[in-house]
């Protein structure tokens, strides 16, 4: 296997697979009265104890304040967005078959940015990808219209 097939594998379809478990449990968990400040402070500490367990088997150990100050931001605005699933499942009623197409179209605004911050249109097919975006809005659409 190629080391770029390896990387999508490992960087693309186990974090699909593991996302996916994520979002069942956050359903579950809701469901089983927990409230939204509590998931976030457990999850938190699930995160914090899977961090120190990389600490200790991974021989990088580098941070910096420039890299540690959005890696920071990157956890927040993750945990504000667990925390607006939770609203959207627990207050409105909203079922997570029809708001995790919605939110994983997050996908898009990610690849936008990318395009645009990291210059990443040098690396893509922009056919190929305006083609994917159509069908990521339009298959986010119909599931959340079903």
């Amino acid at each position: 296997m190629s080391p770029e097939s390896m990387g999508l594998l490992i960087g693309g379809i186990v974090p699909a697979l593991l996302f996916s478990v994520s979002n069942v449990l956050i359903k579950d968990s809701t469901q089983q009265g927990i409230s939204m400040a509590m998931y976030v402070i457990v999850v938190g500490f699930a995160v914090s104890l899977t961090g120190v367990a990389l600490f200790f088997v991974s021989p990088d150990k580098s941070v910096s304040l420039r890299s540690g100050t959005p890696a920071f931001f990157a956890g927040a605005c993750w945990a504000m967005g667990v925390a607006a699933v939770t609203i959207g499942m627990n207050k409105y009623g909203a079922p997570l078959g029809k708001l995790v197409p919605l939110f994983n179209m997050n996908t898009l605004f990610s690849v936008l940015i990318a395009l645009w911050i990291f210059a990443e249109w040098k690396q893509v097919h922009v056919p190929k990808l305006l083609i994917g975006t159509l069908l990521i809005v339009v298959g986010g659409t119909l599931v959340s219209r079903a």
